[in-house]
């Protein structure tokens, strides 16, 4: 089954429209994804209900780049999966590998031919959640291909393509967004998880979604029929699992019963299966395995998600059969899935015994307008290149590192204390402004900028530091004007966070003075490479209430407007001036969140994705399609060519993330923790 729907999904790419181009300003634009580059997840796949003390374990996957959230095709011995290589996200589907092919416990066979993508006519927007339909005619999946039409509303959808033509259809209805879909086992029908009309609110935990259910067809028929909920799973036509996060603070697995009449689909019976005392999430069922349903859980004294089989079929009595503990109980394990002759249990780690290859140093992204300027993710944060664009400064939090662009050579690690963000100077060579202290914090907090001179490039003794602010009170964020006279940066000496401007070898010695005055927090400032502009990101629109919109300024203070907004509590930051000072990247959640969080490792604010935008506030593009945290970007008219930089320093920690932090469990009357991860 395999080879004719690659030939097919190959043949409908020919017959495909390319995306529509954009207009883009050349060089190129770096940024980071929150722990991102030090994943390297592969599917794997156990017994269901192993007989034997040491199964054999087997690798789906072959260990490229980075594959996770898989499904076994229906009638084949195949996996289709999510997988990041070629600096995209696109489906797959792989021969799976026999158990019986390996006597050691991980089984490590890989597809000899490289594998093709299955939806290759569109390389940019995130794709996920995938499944074939039983009689393998449609592949069903969530893509963020199309633009939702108000900002802070999720581009997720549904869509289904046609085997053997290539057509795609979307099933989400008009104006939702729709997550995690599952197809009955008919194939007549599909589940997902959406927020309805009311959209996204904010959410960065549990999303709060509702299970509405639709025809696979054609998406018609959507109907709500279970309140708060997600993840949904068909155990069969009339029975589906989800996850559920209750007032208790422990996410559950439900188990709903689905009537059907004449006017559509309703549960009939909803009931908890998992009680309190341990989080459970992300179920999967399987008409092969009656009364068998896997769930990832978390219990107290584990800092690992692990993979458990529940057998439901013992009415008030649940029995649970652990699956990956007893084969790797340090590692964390997501989102299972089960073979339709439910034989095996799928989920996807990190690979290997030591978590997985060398890191990339910088990862090439495929982007609208990738054409003309390259688009990367490095590992680190708050990158920016040196303005010959041989050096590369980022921050580790801790730790401040310069590495050479090309990758060679060594990471130097400049400053092994709190630093944010980094800047080059534009006229003394080898000068770096950042600011050290705790991140985060207030406005009285001792954060002081620095100039940091790296002296000789491969002699650490000749680095010097000078401190350029006074007084501490939470100075940050700096960025030299380009006639390297001035730094701008924010400073909360008032009792409010403002910007201020200051002599850029001397600092606040050489001259001060403040740039915006006002009861609210101005700060991630960038000065434009032709001198004209400094951008920002600022709540004064709403001072306090955490909603950030892009603003700029002339530096002599006349000028102010806001640029880009992405809507009341919005959060927009991190401007950064293109290399003509006439556009600007930043980071944002104007296209909402793209994946159910508790899906994925700890990201803080799973909204972030990279956007450009004309400094006039037209003209906005994404960038980025992920379901994590993409954030502090800066663009240099250095052209990288786009392939990716590896790193001759092997570096280590590799799948060193932490379990999502808002799992935790504080008690009411004491806030005490007293469930959480310590890894």
């Amino acid at each position: 089954m395999a080879t004719p729907l690659l030939a097919a999904l190959l043949v409908a790419a020919l017959l495909a429209s390319p995306a529509p181009e954009v207009s883009a300003t050349g060089g190129t634009i770096v940024f980071t994804t929150l722990g991102r580059s030090r994943y390297s997840f592969d599917i794997f796949s156990l017994p269901l209900a192993p007989s034997s003390p040491n199964p054999a374990e087997v690798r789906l996957t072959d260990g490229t780049s980075v594959n996770y959230n898989g499904n076994f095709a229906p009638g084949s011995d195949s996996v289709l999966f999510v997988s990041e290589r070629n600096g995209s996200l696109n489906l797959y589907l792989s021969p799976v590998p026999s158990a019986a092919a390996s006597s050691r416990r991980e089984a490590v066979e890989v597809v000899a031919a490289p594998l093709s993508p299955l939806l290759p006519w569109d390389p940019i927007a995130l794709k996920d959640r995938p499944s074939l339909t039983p009689d393998g005619s449609h592949l069903v999946y969530v893509s963020t291909a199309l633009p939702a039409a108000d900002p802070r509303r999720s581009w997720a959808a549904v869509y289904s393509t046609e085997v053997s033509t290539g057509r795609t259809r979307r099933l989400t209805a008009p104006g939702v967004a729709d997550f995690s879909p599952a197809v009955s086992p008919s194939g007549e029908w599909t589940a997902v998880a959406s927020p309805g009309p009311a959209g996204w609110t904010g959410e960065v935990e549990d999303l709060r979604t509702d299970i509405y259910v639709f025809r696979t067809t054609d998406g018609s028929r959507r109907t709500l029929v279970i309140h708060d909920g997600g993840w949904p799973s068909w155990a069969d036509e009339t029975t589906v699992f989800f996850h559920r996060r209750d007032s208790d603070g422990w996410y559950g697995v439900y188990r709903a019963r689905i009537s059907v009449t004449d006017d559509g689909r309703s549960a009939a019976s909803v009931e908890r299966i998992t009680p309190p005392g341990f989080h459970a999430f992300t179920p999967a069922a399987s008409p092969g395995a009656p009364g068998l349903v896997a769930v990832a859980t978390r219990r107290p004294g584990s800092d690992y998600r692990h993979i458990e089989v529940i057998d439901v079929s013992g009415g008030r009595t649940n029995a649970y059969f652990e699956v990956t503990r007893p084969v790797a109980p340090r590692v964390h394990h997501f989102n299972p899935f089960i073979s339709p002759d439910g034989a095996r249990v799928g989920y996807h780690r990190c690979r290997g015994s030591g978590n997985g290859d060398s890191p990339l140093l910088l990862e090439n992204i495929k982007s609208p307008g990738s054409d003309t300027f390259s688009l990367f993710r490095i590992d680190g944060s708050f990158p920016s290149f040196s303005h010959d664009g041989k050096r590369i400064a980022f921050v580790g939090l801790p730790g401040l590192y310069v590495v050479n662009s090309d990758g060679s050579g060594v990471r130097r690690r400049i400053f092994s204390g709190n630093a944010f963000p980094t800047s080059w100077d534009w006229k003394r060579k080898g000068v770096i402004y950042t600011s050290i202290g705790p991140d985060f914090a207030s406005e009285s907090t001792t954060v002081d900028v620095v100039a940091i001179s790296l002296g000789d490039d491969d002699d650490d003794s000749s680095i010097t530091m000078k401190k350029l602010t006074v007084g501490g009170e939470n100075n940050a964020f700096p960025s030299p004007s380009p006639d390297g006279k001035w730094v701008v940066f924010r400073s909360g000496r008032s009792g409010h966070k403002n910007l201020y401007i200051m002599d850029a070898e001397h600092g606040e010695a050489g001259g001060i003075r403040r740039l915006t005055e006002g009861p609210w927090s101005d700060t991630m400032c960038n000065w434009s490479p032709d001198g004209e502009w400094i951008a920002f990101a600022s709540d004064r629109h709403n001072p306090g209430g955490g909603s950030f919109a892009i603003y700029m300024v002339h530096p002599n203070g006349t000028g102010l407007r806001r640029v880009v907004h992405s809507g009341d509590g919005g959060r927009t930051n991190h401007p950064w001036f293109s290399p003509d000072s006439k556009s600007l990247v930043f980071t944002s959640d104007y296209a909402a969140v793209s994946a159910e969080p508790v899906s994925n490792p700890h990201h803080y604010q799973p909204y972030g994705e990279i956007f450009t935008v004309d400094i006039d506030g037209s003209n906005i593009r994404r960038l980025t399609h992920n379901s994590f945290e993409d954030g502090t970007p800066a663009w240099t008219p250095y052209f990288l060519e786009p392939q990716d930089v590896g790193e001759t320093l092997q570096a280590s920690g590799r799948c060193s993330f932490q379990d999502c932090h808002w799992l935790n469990i504080q008690d009411t009357q004491s806030d005490e923790l007293i469930y959480g991860a310590s890894c």
